[in-house]
């Protein structure tokens, strides 16, 4: 590990139950996973239980190829009952007092901060204390400057947020995602819910010292706001499959393609284009076909 820099996802690792079977999801790996597909050292940093399901989590894994610092417990590995409405629009009921509440900060996950270049974090995985602390030790501990990355994506459930957490997230981050029904309850708690959609992402961004504010609103299509200027890409048309993982894997081909070199236009073009990919297949962590993977 000492030779690599790595992009990591950090938060819940989970199995989502769904009405075919249960397939490992959660926003962190998901995250390192499509980053993966673009041939960056990729690690996800969570926690699983002692138990079978923390077997099989670790077992797809390794299968996928995906590194990871999933640390075992003594709680049940995370589990959320997704069901899908019209469009394949996930609903979620997710499990608490599970084992990614309680990620621990271990040498290992600290070495491995020293040595991010991007990290994706989000919310959900700051509900309980310990996960909540371990995540903010991370980003203390992570390199900062130019060609890195912090990401804070909301990723808003349930009641499983608090002003708080937002408000310290949004301050330790550099690039914030959310989308369109987000920014609204975002825009009650901090006063900004008048104006335009750009007119109040630009408030958060100067509010909170924010490189890049990247919005996605469905399928009328995504924004992102940066210091340079504006970036709109429309959805591309799809017949969709269901839609879980796929604004992680937005989210990874969008850091993915900056650390690469590109541009944010055309990284936000070929973070559209996976994303609507990974909507059309079953499941988070379809493999990407290779003209997506090599494509500007």
């Amino acid at each position: 590990m000492k030779d690599k820099e790595f992009v990591v996802g950090i938060g819940e690792t989970l199995w989502d139950m769904l009405p075919d079977g249960k397939k490992l999801g959660g926003a962190p790996a998901n995250f390192a996973y499509h980053a993966s597909q673009f041939g960056l050292a990729s690690r996800v940093v969570s926690a699983v239980g002692r138990d079978e399901l923390g077997d099989k989590a670790l077992t797809h894994l390794d299968r996928k190829g995906l590194e990871h610092l999933l640390v075992r417990v003594d709680y049940p590995t995370g589990t959320v009952e997704v069901t899908l409405e019209a469009g394949g629009i996930p609903r979620y009921d997710i499990k608490r007092g599970v084992a990614w509440d309680h990620i621990p900060f271990t040498p290992e996950v600290e070495e491995l901060a020293r040595r991010t270049q991007a990290v994706c974090f989000g919310s959900l995985a700051q509900r309980e204390e310990e996960s909540r602390r371990t995540i903010h030790r991370f980003l203390e501990a992570m390199p900062r400057g130019e060609g890195r990355y912090r990401v804070f994506d909301v990723n808003l459930r349930q009641d499983f947020y608090t002003r708080e957490v937002l408000e310290h997230s949004m301050r330790q981050c550099d690039v914030l995602k959310l989308n369109d029904e987000e920014l609204e309850i975002v825009g009650r708690m901090e006063g900004t819910a008048e104006g335009t959609a750009e007119e109040r992402c630009r408030e958060l961004m100067g509010k909170y010292g924010l490189r890049m504010l990247i919005l996605t609103c469905g399928t009328r299509g995504s924004y992102v706001f940066a210091q340079e200027g504006t970036s709109f890409a429309e959805t591309p048309q799809v017949e969709v499959a269901d839609t879980v993982g796929a604004g992680d894997s937005f989210t990874a081909t969008f850091v993915a393609s900056l650390l690469q070199g590109k541009d944010v236009r055309t990284a936000h073009l070929r973070a559209t284009r996976v994303a609507a990919y990974v909507c059309s297949q079953e499941g988070a962590m379809p493999k990407l076909p290779e003209e997506l993977r090599a494509g500007d």
